[in-house]
């Protein structure tokens, strides 16, 4: 695994993301590239496994790799309207963890009424598969909002914008990419 936030699990093996773009999103793929150009330790830091694009979802991956729940993140999409405008947003909390949409979200996008984007058009939108969203590589219109608790938890097991493959860094560098905004109470228990 070769990195001290590599997840400990049964059947993972763990490359950095830099030297395997072919289990990357375009998007994320390119981003990772550009961020590296600025922050170092993403090259070594972010580290990419292939997984069976069956087992993508949170849950069925926690099962099948004995991994603990709390390692997990979700990234959902959201969007709302402010006089005609769609605003949008990436948001990423813990699996143990749900976004509070209704409020915090609805608040930080200044909108009346914040929804999660329908699964064809989260993945028109972002070039990604439903099942690997992530927020590393959203398009620029999106706004990245993670939950202070996924860069305080440790290690952020994410999406890599594909289902056959998963994402693992150390929560502390999420929140350094660029463009993110760390918002405590992000997330409901």
């Amino acid at each position: 695994m070769g990195s001290e936030h590599a997840v400990t699990s049964r059947g993972l093996d763990w490359h950095p993301a830099l030297d395997h773009p072919a289990l990357l999103a375009p998007s994320t793929a390119a981003a990772l590239r550009t961020w590296a150009e600025v922050e170092p330790a993403v090259a070594r830091e972010v580290l990419v496994a292939e997984i069976d694009p069956g087992l993508a979802d949170t849950a069925t991956l926690t099962e099948a790799f004995g991994l603990e729940l709390d390692v997990s993140c979700n990234c959902v999409l959201v969007s709302g309207r402010r006089a005609g405008e769609e605003r949008l947003a990436g948001v990423v909390v813990r699996a143990t963890t749900r976004a509070d949409v209704n409020n915090v979200v609805r608040r930080l996008l200044d909108v009346r009424k914040a929804t999660f984007l329908p699964v064809e058009r989260a993945v028109e939108a972002t070039g990604m598969e439903y099942g690997g969203i992530t927020p590393v590589g959203l398009p620029e219109g999106f706004r990245v909002l993670i939950d202070a608790r996924v860069r305080d938890g440790g290690a952020a097991l994410v999406g890599s914008g594909v289902r056959r493959s998963k994402l693992v860094l150390p929560g502390e560098l999420l929140a350094r990419l660029p463009g993110v905004e760390v918002v405590e109470g992000l997330a409901l228990d």
